[in-house]
């Protein structure tokens, strides 16, 4: 037998358990909305995307029997961060028929249940869902919405400050980059908790959707010696430019995504967004197979993950404490996708 044959032949005997199982539900063609946050569509695209969460989220759907080009049809979408499209996309989604829809982030939810009445919706990621009037109860969210939310309880920024204070200890002086709300909600009042706890002067440096470089101007001025960005999805979309600007200012940084410390910054610590990707896919299956979104709980984040990028650490001359490189889920030498 041929290499290249033999190899087709193995390569082929590996897909038989997913497509048996996609044949086995293939009563029912299946279509799913997906909608980014910020990622473009190109990196949402294929088996196996560039994006690392939709990367999982495909992943899980597929060892769920869900295959695409048997019984399933995923509508990719993306608002790239223009969240007044979320509505035009939700009933674009209707008109195709969708049969669910992912969205990320509660204004996308709140904008796409508006004009996809009657369409199941699985928040991937979401933030205090009972206050935002999206749904009734974690336990019981009734109406026609469920998901996942990434709020623990808002000690886990504090808890951030913290790490970034044991790999710098002599700062006493540290900008919180973030917007009005990220300062004053329970995320940012704990973070001034902390900082007054740890002794460190936090100074506020205010940003904006759409003008975040005034921001970094402050901080040039302010000259502080370290950076705490708060978790906020406009730093997933600028995650380079946030990176070389921490690094051109040589302030050792704590940053709200993976993607952050990926780009060049220096550490975070941070729900698993894909893992709760993962489990968004557990939802889909269990709606498509019948279950309603109100009975199903909106599910608190299980796993965590501390990321350390070293390459930074390094070319900022930091020692990050043994201790803390031990508990480390991540530790980046490269600027690569890992």
């Amino acid at each position: 037998m041929r290499r290249r044959d033999f190899i087709g032949l193995v390569g082929g005997a590996a897909t038989w358990p997913l497509v048996l199982r996609a044949q086995q539900q293939a009563s029912k063609v299946h279509r799913v909305g997906l909608i980014a946050q910020t990622a473009p569509v190109s990196q949402m695209v294929g088996s196996d995307p560039i994006d690392r969460s939709v990367r999982v989220f495909v992943h899980a759907l597929r060892d769920l029997g869900y295959v695409e080009g048997y019984n399933l049809i995923l509508e990719r979408r993306s608002l790239e961060l223009r969240h007044e499209r979320a509505g035009e996309i939700g009933a674009e989604l209707v008109r195709l028929g969708v049969d669910v829809i992912v969205t990320s982030g509660n204004d996308m939810a709140i904008r796409v249940a508006r004009t996809a009445l009657g369409v199941p919706i699985v928040m991937a990621l979401s933030s205090r869902p009972v206050e935002a009037g999206l749904v009734a109860s974690l336990a019981r969210p009734g109406g026609n919405i469920t998901g996942f939310t990434v709020n623990v309880s808002p000690e886990i920024e504090a808890k951030r400050l913290q790490m970034l204070k044991e790999v710098v200890p002599s700062a006493s002086r540290i900008a919180f980059l973030g917007d009005k709300n990220d300062w004053e909600e329970p995320r940012g009042e704990s973070v001034r908790a902390a900082a007054a706890t740890l002794g460190v002067s936090l100074i506020h440096a205010e940003t904006t959707a759409t003008n975040y470089a005034r921001a970094f101007e402050s901080i040039t001025r302010l000259q502080p010696h370290a950076l705490f960005v708060a978790r906020n999805g406009l730093w997933y979309a600028n995650a380079k430019p946030l990176a070389e600007f921490g690094l051109k200012s040589r302030l050792p940084g704590t940053y709200p995504f993976r993607e952050n410390v990926e780009a060049g910054g220096l550490m975070t610590y941070v729900a698993d967004l894909p893992d709760l990707y993962r489990r968004t896919a557990g939802y889909v299956d269990k709606i498509l197979n019948g279950a309603k979104p109100g009975d199903l709980p909106i599910e608190q984040p299980s796993k965590f993950e501390l990321v350390i990028n070293m390459k930074t650490a390094n070319a900022l001359a930091l020692s990050v404490p043994p201790s803390l490189l031990a508990r480390a889920d991540g530790v980046i030498e490269e600027r690569n996708r890992h």
